[in-house]
């Protein structure tokens, strides 16, 4: 049962942006989308289509900043750990569940750092 006085906030933010921003200019206005678009699971059709538009998902970010941290650091420190599990709750909220992360012990450091290389 829908309320029509409801407005998701996905379309009302998806309004005021486009209240605000010329949308003509944006390559492909007007044209219809591609029938592949609505074959098989929409997820994955999702997925394709914004990795060719070179969208990178915020924990996706995320995930590559600790590993290239990771990577360039030769002393994992109680400092260095603590700055880590900083970045690895900011992506447990923002990644799908499934690819959460615990956090870094420092008894265990060895044995997690292969979990993000």
């Amino acid at each position: 049962m829908k309320n029509d006085d409801h407005v998701h906030w996905m379309d009302q933010a998806f309004k005021d942006f486009e209240k605000d921003n010329d949308l003509s200019e944006n390559p492909g206005f007007g044209k219809p989308l591609s029938k592949d678009l609505f074959k098989g699971d929409v997820y994955v059709q999702f997925e394709k289509t914004a990795r060719a538009a070179g969208y990178l998902p915020e924990w996706v970010k995320i995930r590559k900043q600790i590993a290239s941290e990771i990577e360039t650091t030769d002393d994992f420190t109680k400092k260095k750990i603590d700055q880590l599990n900083a970045k690895v709750k900011k992506y447990n909220k923002c990644c799908p569940p499934p690819l959460q992360k615990p956090l870094f012990n420092i008894n265990l450091i060895d044995k997690q750092l292969h979990n993000w290389l």
